[in-house]
């Protein structure tokens, strides 16, 4: 990926600048969406922001945080087309590229430290779609994110 959206609430600007930083040393371009500090915010406004820029094309996936990685992810995960996975480990990382096309990225500041999210960030984004058995689990997502319940 080449062009992605970023976005953090108070609790995950901790990580903030050293990822942007990781991030634009790797040569991707990043649209920050916030938050700018650590005065108290919450997450849903930033995983909106990320998953809407995907969603209209202005980039092509998106890296999030806040404590855990979990509530940002959930939330970003409502929009039609987002795919985001919460992680810990870059194994788990690659493997939702290879295996789920996953575009959305994220993890806790309360959870990892900074060397270990620059490694669960470079095997995002250093992997890719491997497509093959893993295509119809794809559409079969997006055949559910189509159903009206």
């Amino acid at each position: 990926m080449n062009r992605i959206a970023f976005g953090c609430d108070h609790v995950g600007f901790i990580l903030k600048e050293d990822i942007l930083a990781h991030l634009r040393a790797r040569g991707v371009e990043v649209i920050d969406k916030g938050t700018g500090s650590t005065e108290r915010t919450d997450y849903p406004r930033y995983a909106s922001a990320v998953a809407q820029a995907i969603v209209d094309g202005e980039v092509e996936g998106g890296i999030l945080i806040c404590g855990t990685g979990v509530g940002i992810s959930i939330t970003a995960n409502k929009f039609p087309g987002i795919r985001a996975v919460v992680c810990s480990e870059p194994y788990s990382a690659q493997l939702s590229r290879q295996h789920n096309d996953t575009n959305v990225l994220a993890f806790g500041s309360r959870v990892v430290g900074l060397e270990l999210a620059k490694m669960i960030v470079d095997a995002w984004l250093d992997a890719s779609f491997e497509g093959g058995r893993h295509q119809t689990r794809i559409e079969a997502i997006a055949a559910l994110e189509q159903r009206s319940f």
